[in-house]
C-alpha cells in the first residue's frame, strides 16, 4: 500500500517534469500519434460552444455510444459499449475542480492501420478499455500541478497507472492560473470473466510550482450500469 501511495505522489511530479522539458526537434502532435486535451484560459464568448470536441488520432469518437451493446465502426476500428455511467459530478481538490463527465467500458477492435500503436500497450488484436472523460479547472491565480487519474482499479482487481493511458492528451501536469483542460483518458484492461461492476479512480495530489503539497489525492468509486 505504501508503494502505491508513493507512486501517486510521484505521478504529478513526472507529469510536471515532462511539461518543463525543452522541446527537441518537436513535431506536430498529429505526426507523433497524439493530441492534447483542450485547454482554455480565456473568457468564454457569448454564443460560443463550451464543449469543443477535438478528434483523437488513434481512438474513435465514442460520443454516439450511449446504450450497452451498441456498436460503431469507422476508419480507426470497431467499438462496442459494454458499460456506461454518466457521472457529471464535480470533485473539489482546492484549488482544482475536477469534473468526471462519464465513464465507459468499451470493447475495441482497432483497424489494421492502428495495430502498431496499440501493440505498445497490449499484444491482443482486440481488447476492452476503460474510458474516462474529464474537465479540470484551476480556480486560483497561480500555476499548480495535478493529474486527474494517477491510478485506476476495477472491480475484478485490475490496476492501471497513469502512464498506461492510450489517449495521450496530456491532461496531467502543470495547469496555468484560471485555466481549464478537458479531454479523455483510457486504460486497456483484461476481459473479465464477470462483467466489471465498478471502477475506482485515484487522482494525484495537488502541488504548487515549488512542489509543495496543496491538496491530498482523492479516490472516487464509480458504479457502471447503474
Amino acid at each position: 500500500m505504501r508503494s502505491v501511495i508513493v507512486l501517486l505522489s510521484l505521478a504529478v511530479f513526472l507529469f510536471g517534469c515532462s511539461t518543463n522539458e525543452p522541446a527537441k526537434n518537436e513535431q506536430p502532435a498529429e505526426t507523433k500519434g497524439k493530441t492534447t486535451g483542450t485547454e482554455k484560459n480565456k473568457p468564454e464568448r457569448k454564443g460560443e460552444s463550451k464543449d469543443v470536441h477535438v478528434p483523437n488520432p488513434q481512438v474513435s469518437d465514442d460520443r454516439n455510444l450511449t446504450k450497452i451493446g451498441q456498436t460503431i465502426d469507422d476508419s480507426k476500428g470497431e467499438m462496442t459499449l459494454k458499460g456506461i455511467k454518466n457521472v457529471n459530478k464535480h470533485y473539489n481538490h482546492e484549488p482544482i475542480s475536477l469534473t468526471i463527465k462519464d465513464v465507459k467500458l468499451i470493447h475495441h477492435k482497432p483497424d489494421n492501420s492502428m495495430i502498431d500503436f496499440f501493440h505498445s500497450y497490449t499484444h491482443e488484436e482486440e481488447f476492452d478499455f476503460v474510458k474516462i472523460a474529464v474537465e479540470i479547472k484551476n480556480n486560483s491565480d497561480k500555476t499548480v500541478k495535478f493529474a486527474p487519474v494517477a491510478l485506476i482499479k476495477t472491480s475484478d482487481g485490475q490496476k492501471k497507472m497513469f502512464d498506461e493511458d492510450i489517449y495521450l492528451e496530456e491532461l496531467g501536469g502543470e495547469m496555468k492560473e484560471n485555466s481549464t483542460k478537458e479531454g479523455t483518458l483510457g486504460f486497456i484492461v483484461e476481459e473479465a470473466k464477470q462483467p466489471i461492476q465498478w471502477v475506482e479512480v485515484t487522482t494525484s495530489d495537488v502541488f504548487n510550482q515549488n512542489d509543495k503539497l496543496i491538496h491530498k489525492a482523492q479516490t472516487i468509486k464509480i458504479d457502471l450500469n447503474r
